[in-house]
Formats: C-alpha cells, structure tokens, sequence
C-alpha cells in the first residue's frame, strides 16, 4: 500500500468514526509520512503534507507549518488543504500560524492558488481584526485576481458575523 492509498484509507475512516482503526493507520506510517515530507520530489513532500489532513493528525501540525514554508506552491498548498480541514473543529490550528498566513495572503508574489486556498484556510479562524482588515483590503484590491477578490470579500464578511454572533 503506497501512502496515498493509506490517506484514502485514513479519510474513510476518519469519515466513518473509527478512531480505533485510524490510529493504528497513523502508527503504521509515521515513519513514512515523516520522510516523504523531506523528500527531495516536490510531489511526495505535498503528498505528505496532504496525508496530514487526510490522517486527522493533529499531532502533525508542526510539519504542516513546514509545509506553509516549503518552496514548491504544490506542497504549501497540500499543506494549506490540511490546515483547513483540520481547523474546521478547532479554530486554535489556524490562529497557531496566522502570521504565516498573513504574509502569504499579503506577498503579492505568491502563487495566485495559495492566496486563494489561505483564504479558505482563515475563514475557520477567529475573527482577528487584523484578519478582516488584511481580507478587506485584498477585496477592493484591483491588482489581486477576481477570484482572490471575491474569496477574501466572503471570508471577510463571514469572519464580521461571527465576531458579532459571539458578543
């Protein structure tokens, strides 16, 4: 079994409850998991990354910080992908790296798709001033793609309401 299949089980199992079954899945490949994410092909380093989220690996948020830092977009963006699934029930995953994310959002450089995935990724934050102002300011940004545009404009909407739903 490759550590792709292994994922694809991993995220049956996830989706299924068997925490039991999953984390004997996770002892099974830590080690293989562990070296993918240093390998020197971009593409087994996004698989690894991609694998975190898919594995439910909370204790693997350190890699995927890593992973926002690698120098393939592939990898930074299989890291965000695993970033965003593993903060939809705990805020704290994205707030953790915040600062990574916002000078992502903010390089104008970056590829177009990480901006747009980083977006996605703040959105299961909390609703930090900062963030909203960043999100704001890429929506009326003329220069930044339509799409980004339209991301952060929803995510930044969507972080206002849930400050307010909170007070």
């Amino acid at each position: 079994m490759s550590l792709q299949e292994a994922a694809a089980e991993a995220e049956a199992l996830a989706q299924a409850g068997s925490e039991r079954e999953l984390s004997q899945l996770r002892a099974q490949w830590d080690d293989e998991l562990e070296a993918s994410a240093r390998s020197a092909d971009f593409r087994e380093r996004a698989l690894a990354f991609r694998a975190v989220g898919m594995f439910r690996w909370r204790a693997k948020e350190e890699l995927l910080r890593r992973g926002l830092d690698d120098g393939s977009p592939a990898a930074r963006g299989s890291a965000l992908l695993s970033l965003e699934l593993l903060s939809r029930d705990h805020p704290s995953t994205v707030n953790s790296v915040r600062p990574f994310l916002h000078k992502m959002l903010a390089d104008e450089d970056e590829n177009p798709a990480v901006r747009r995935l980083t977006v996605l990724v703040l959105k299961n934050g909390s609703a930090q001033r900062d963030t909203v102002v960043l999100l704001e300011g890429l929506a009326v940004d003329d220069r930044a793609d339509a799409e980004l545009r339209k991301a952060a404009g929803t995510v930044a909407q969507g972080l206002k309401r849930k400050a307010q739903d909170k007070r």
